[in-house]
C-alpha cells in the first residue's frame, strides 16, 4: 500500500514540470522500492518488536542528481512517507526519526544509485511526534501537551470549533494517549469521537476542522 501511494503521489508531482526529467530515465519509484527492500533486509528483532532502519543515505550519479534538480527535497520527503507507510504495514518500529538524504557519487553512472540504511537512535525522552497541518512537528516526551485556542497551549489551534483547552497528549510509559478535556465539540481519532485513546503510528487526531497526525519514534 505504501509504495502504491508513493508512486501515485510521485506520478502527480512529475506531471508537467518534471515529466521530461523522468521520461526513460531513473524513476523515483525505483528508489522507493529499494528503500523498503533495505528496511526488510536490515530489520532486527528486539524485545520491543521488529526494529527497522530509520536513516537512509541515497547517492545518485551526478547526471541524475542534476536532472532531478529542485525535485530532490520533495523526493526525500516522499521517501520518508513511503518508509513510514511500509513500517506501518509491516509492523516495524523506529528508534528515531526517519530521515532521507540524497547526494552525489561521481563514480556512479546514469540510472544507478546506492542506499545505505542505518538504525540511528533519537532522543530517548521522545516517544513520538505530533505533525501539525503546516508540517511543523512537536515532540512527545514526558510532559503533557495541551491542545486548544489558548496561547499557553503547546499546540495552539486557530479554529472556531476548538475549545480553549480542548485536548491533551499524555505519555503513558512507552505509549501515548490523547485525552479530551470535556471540549464542546469533542475530539476525534481517525474519524471516531473519543474520550481517551491510545495512539498508534499514523493516527489522525481531529480538533474542530484541524487534523493532527501522530507518528511514533
Amino acid at each position: 500500500m505504501g509504495l502504491q501511494q508513493f508512486e501515485q503521489r510521485l506520478e502527480r508531482l512529475v506531471e508537467g514540470t518534471f515529466a521530461k526529467a523522468f521520461r526513460g530515465q531513473l524513476q523515483p519509484v525505483e528508489l522507493g522500492k529499494r528503500l523498503t527492500r533495505e528496511m526488510d533486509l536490515h530489520r532486527a528483532v528486539s524485545v520491543r518488536g521488529l526494529i527497522s532502519p530509520n536513516v537512509f543515505d541515497i547517492n545518485l550519479s551526478a547526471e541524475d542528481f542534476e536532472r532531478f534538480g529542485a525535485f530532490i527535497d520533495v523526493l526525500a520527503e516522499e521517501l520518508v512517507d513511503a518508509a513510514r507507510e511500509h513500517a506501518r504495514t509491516s509492523r516495524y518500529i523506529f528508534l528515531g526519526p526517519v530521515e532521507v538524504t540524497v547526494g552525489i557519487v561521481d563514480t556512479l553512472t546514469r540510472s544507478t544509485f546506492t542506499i545505505i540504511a542505518s538504525v540511528v537512535e533519537g532522543d530517548q525522552e521522545l516517544v513520538g511526534e505530533i505533525v501539525l497541518a503546516d508540517g511543523r512537528r512537536i515532540g512527545v516526551g514526558s510532559d503533557p501537551i495541551a491542545i486548544g485556542r489558548l496561547e499557553e497551549c503547546e499546540i495552539q489551534i486557530n479554529d472556531a470549533n476548538a475549545s480553549r483547552r480542548h485536548a491533551e497528549i499524555r505519555r503513558d510509559g512507552n505509549s501515548v494517549l490523547v485525552v479530551d478535556l470535556s471540549s464542546t465539540n469533542g475530539t476525534k481519532v481517525n474519524g471516531a469521537l473519543i474520550k481517551q485513546h491510545r495512539l498508534m503510528d499514523g493516527d489522525v487526531i481531529t480538533i474542530g476542522a484541524t487534523p493532527l497526525r501522530y507518528e511514533s519514534i
